[in-house]
């Protein structure tokens, strides 16, 4: 197989909202419950759209919930997000390269655009699909397959990257190849238990993965 075609999780994967993600968790929770969460409590929400983990907390409530973590996050965007370690030179080579590359995120499609645009990533990506792109957020295939047709492509060669369990398994449901990150907040382990294809210590790992050598 030859992989031509390479989609990417925003959050966690290409950038580094984590502590953006945390901050905006904590701010909403403390609103709703307060003094019942931890910094350590949150981790498990992270991953899954916003509405399917304010939905199980209080689905009456969720889409309250829902705007008060989107305006904390929104607000702080540019002061909390960080890049990733070879994230911009390798995503630039496989441009360069003419890899056809796309983001699937469960994030809103003009938020998704926001963290791209502050980490100069924006201009090497073809396609860009968000949670209100799709009527089925990840795990299900549908955003996987919105984004190969997006790219004239097909399962057959393309690759996921994400760091959370519902990318590898949205893959794996897309009939795609998968690749894990170790900078994964949830850890290696947490993703090896998902068996994705391949595990990237760095992102320039997938340069060799895909036959660059530079």
């Amino acid at each position: 197989m030859t992989i031509r075609t390479i989609l990417f999780d925003l959050d966690g994967t290409l950038i580094d909202t984590n502590e953006l993600i945390i901050q905006s968790f904590l701010h909403t929770l403390e609103k709703y419950y307060p003094g019942r969460y931890k910094r350590e409590d949150v981790l498990p929400f992270i991953g899954p759209s916003l509405y399917e983990t304010f939905g199980s907390l209080d689905p009456e409530r969720a889409e309250e919930m829902v705007k008060t973590y989107r305006t904390f996050n929104h607000a702080h965007h540019d002061e909390l997000i960080r890049e990733f370690d070879t994230v911009c030179e390798t995503i630039e080579t496989l441009h360069r390269h003419g890899f056809r590359l796309g983001v699937v995120t469960t994030k809103m499609h003009d938020t998704a655009l926001m963290g791209l645009r502050k980490t100069r990533l924006e201009p090497f990506f073809s396609c860009v699909i968000g949670l209100d792109d799709v009527n089925r957020p990840k795990p299900d295939p549908e955003p996987i397959h919105k984004a190969l047709e997006a790219l004239e492509s097909t399962p057959d060669e393309a690759l996921m990257v994400g760091d959370n369990y519902h990318d590898i398994l949205a893959g794996k449901n897309a009939g795609v190849k998968t690749a894990g990150v170790v900078w994964a907040i949830k850890g290696r382990e947490y993703l090896e238990q998902y068996e994705p294809d391949y595990m990237l210590e760095k992102m320039s790992d997938l340069l060799a993965i895909v036959g660059i050598n530079e």
